[in-house]
């Protein structure tokens, strides 16, 4: 017998019923895209690695230590399987001059792909939804797209405050990020002697990334910093209030967090992140903010972006955590075939009740022909159906079906095959 293949570790199959719960969530991720108005787009998986290294900064841990990175065989190529969905957004928009006639609202569902340790939640092949809204500059559209993420919250029956809570800040433009940038040099080389290597290393390339350190021994050193708040100008401060303002009208709870810097390099300006306590130390399950320069700085012209992203693993584990995670949808009725009965009647009765939308799954006769009633009774019950269709060759003679009702307290009885079409509501009443 040949070896049995499995899966790259850290890269999951998706079956039943678990995929049910993710065309669900991807459900309810489609119709809020919808009463927003924001656009489906869909980049490569595979994308030029020069992209996110120019993208997302070169001394990012994506970059240095995270992308799936390799050589075209063919011409030599330098390609990496997308670690993030922004910057093929922003590449895509660019290569085909996509904002021409004005800003544009888009959403992205897919793959990501990141090389690091497994574990729950966090795996190497991972899955996102991104929402970017480009060529608009206004505070008014990075309250709104907090606003549609808390609004994706309520869908999926999330508590905000409670089970969610918003974290918000405000990078600046980058020149006052540079004059905050050497002050935290300054700061932090007083106190190099506490660093670790990691800081070390970012103490003159990253400094901002320091702030976001999980290590407990540098959280004094941290905490003592100089924050970027107090160096932003009249306009940033602006900038920032409106979107606090819009956010307390709208009832929506956050607390500024000063330390609050992301991941990538792009941002300026709003930057917010949702986090949990359900989770463990994974606690962030969406995250984005502004990032103006990117569209400039991937070859573009110069154009104003905002945008978030959102694990769906680790947004399914919140949901499957506060028990909203929802049951996978079982058959309107299942299909019951004794022995002598045309399996052509049958098929056709079945295929003019899903015309109508009935859930119905027939069970498929073996080589010996249809298995016992008893058998199949007991495989309608298993399969959660409302309902069985019982085709015995005494009634398809005569042009009926029994329906027997399998939950409740129903009746039995029998109708017409040609009138299918009439009586399908009946299987679809129980639906909520």
């Amino acid at each position: 017998m040949a070896e049995q293949l499995k899966a790259i570790k850290g890269m999951n199959d998706i079956l039943p019923p678990d995929s049910a719960r993710w065309e669900w969530l991807e459900d309810k991720v489609r119709a809020l895209m919808r009463r927003y108005g924001y656009q489906n787009v869909r980049t490569p998986i595979v994308e030029p690695t020069a992209l996110f290294v120019r993208g997302l900064g070169e001394v990012t841990d994506i970059v240095e230590k995270e992308m799936y990175s390799f050589e075209d065989s063919l011409n030599g190529d330098k390609l990496t399987l997308r670690p993030e969905g922004t910057a093929g957004v922003v590449r895509a928009m660019n290569e085909h001059s996509f904002l021409y006639e004005g800003g544009k609202r888009l959403y992205y569902i897919g793959p990501m792909f990141r090389h690091e340790r497994p574990q729950k939640g966090r795996y190497r092949q991972f899955h996102q939804v991104g929402a970017e809204v480009l060529g608009f500059a206004g505070p008014d559209v990075d309250a709104e797209i907090i606003l549609m993420s808390a609004a994706l919250w309520r869908d999926l029956g999330i508590e905000v405050g409670t089970d969610v809570r918003l974290e918000i800040n405000s990078l600046g433009q980058p020149e006052e990020r540079r004059a905050h940038r050497e002050a935290l040099i300054q700061h932090l080389q007083v106190h190099a002697d506490l660093l670790d290597e990691d800081g070390k290393r970012r103490l003159h390339t990253n400094p901002l990334r320091i702030l976001d350190t999980k290590n407990p021994a540098m959280q004094a050193v941290v905490e003592a910093a100089p924050q970027l708040i107090d160096f932003l100008g009249e306009a940033s401060l602006a900038h920032f209030n409106a979107v606090k303002s819009t956010l307390d009208a709208a009832g929506i709870a956050y607390r500024v967090n000063p330390r609050l810097v992301r991941g990538m390099d792009y941002y300026n300006l709003t930057v917010f992140e949702w986090v949990t306590e359900r989770l463990g130390s994974q606690g962030t399950v969406c995250g984005g903010g502004r990032y103006d320069g990117l569209i400039e700085q991937l070859g573009g012209k110069p154009a104003p972006a905002v945008g978030w992203g959102l694990g769906i693993e680790r947004l399914l584990l919140l949901v499957e955590e506060l028990g909203k995670a929802p049951q996978p949808d079982a058959p309107d009725a299942f299909a019951i075939t004794l022995a002598g009965v045309p399996v052509a009647q049958v098929m056709t009765t079945l295929e003019a009740l899903r015309a109508q939308g009935v859930r119905v799954v027939l069970n498929p006769a073996g080589k010996e022909g249809p298995a016992s009633m008893k058998s199949q009774f007991k495989k309608a019950d298993a399969s959660g159906a409302q309902f069985a269709l019982v085709f015995g060759p005494d009634e398809v003679a005569q042009g009926l079906v029994t329906v027997k009702p399998l939950r409740g307290n129903g009746e039995q009885c029998t109708e017409s095959l040609a009138m299918a079409a009439q009586w399908a509501g009946r299987l679809q009443a129980h639906r909520s």
